[in-house]
């Protein structure tokens, strides 16, 4: 079953109207974040923005200074992007109650283009201090760190899909803002993967298996904070570590891995992402194809480490 991210946001939001403390604004993109959900079922307490997300984020850093918990929605280019002065100098530097709910993270936007591929977005919230960074594997785990935001108090930057991915999650999941996932053991190599590499990864441990390579897979939903601890121990168990994200390797999964491992357990590493250069128009999976974002690219970088 494939369902997208941002699908999921939009039912978690609805599933909150009872806490009168949640509100959501939107920067003119509903319909398209489905944060329209929400207005369905509380319009009092959702508030569009039009085209205007420093506006939009002023205003959310405003009524989180009176006690509510706002979700401030839009694309994650426009979001990470656009908004940046104001969430760093007017959420994260007083460290407000804010949590920044983007959609269309990525190349699987498709055919909008590398104007709003968000491709550098992780790298740009997790340089942030106070900000917590997730971004989940799929629909299951997308809903459940809407909910886990609002228990949560301070800025929460949350990452969502366009494109439809598939559910590898039970609904009785259980997750935790901080800690990573492991999701298949094996003792010949480390994937570490984050959002919809997670599933690509575990089919890529499938075919590896077939070749007598036993991979473990974690999926690392909370970029920041790192779960170190987990992928320390792993790593020094196993030492060869592959990631694997759709994002920039600059900045992103990869590099906060990298980091790491490179102060605490020095190990074999190969990142996979987009390699330090913009989206462009396609469809999802050609883009997938072009950039690497494959389960063949990662069995491919496997067996270069193993």
């Amino acid at each position: 079953m494939n369902i997208a991210t941002r699908e999921a946001y939009g039912e978690a939001l609805k599933e909150l109207v009872s806490n009168e403390n949640v509100v959501v604004l939107d920067a003119d993109l509903a319909k398209a974040t489905k944060s329209i959900e929400f207005k369905k079922v509380a319009p009092e307490r959702f508030f569009d923005m039009g085209i205007s997300e420093a506006d939009m984020i002023g205003t959310a850093a405003g009524l989180a200074t009176c006690g509510k918990i706002p979700f401030a929605t839009t694309f994650a280019m426009f979001g990470a992007g656009r908004a940046f002065e104001q969430i760093r100098n007017s959420v994260a530097y007083p460290n407000l109650n804010v949590k920044i709910a983007v959609t269309h993270a990525g190349v699987t936007v498709g055919e909008d283009g590398g104007s709003h591929q968000a491709i550098e977005d992780i790298s740009l919230m997790r340089g942030i201090p106070n900000m917590v960074v997730i971004n989940p594997a799929d629909a299951v785990e997308a809903k459940k760190a809407v909910h886990a935001a609002v228990e949560y108090y301070g800025p929460m930057y949350i990452r969502f899909g366009r494109a439809a991915t598939p559910v590898i999650h039970n609904e009785d999941y259980e997750f935790k803002i901080g800690k990573g996932e492991v999701l298949r053991e094996g003792k010949d190599v480390l994937i570490v993967a984050t959002g919809i590499m997670v599933s690509k990864s575990l089919e890529a441990a499938e075919i590896l298996s077939k070749e007598n390579i036993e991979a473990t897979v974690v999926n690392i939903s909370t970029i920041k904070p790192l779960d170190t601890d987990l992928i320390v121990s792993l790593a020094n168990k196993i030492g060869k570590v592959v990631t694997a994200e759709e994002h920039s390797i600059i900045g992103g999964l990869g590099s906060a891995v990298a980091e790491v491992l490179s102060e605490q357990c020095p190990t074999k590493l190969k990142r996979i992402g987009i390699s330090d250069m913009f989206g462009q128009s396609g469809t999802p999976e050609a883009l997938l194809e072009y950039y690497g974002l494959t389960v063949n690219k990662i069995v491919e970088e496997v067996k270069s480490i193993y």
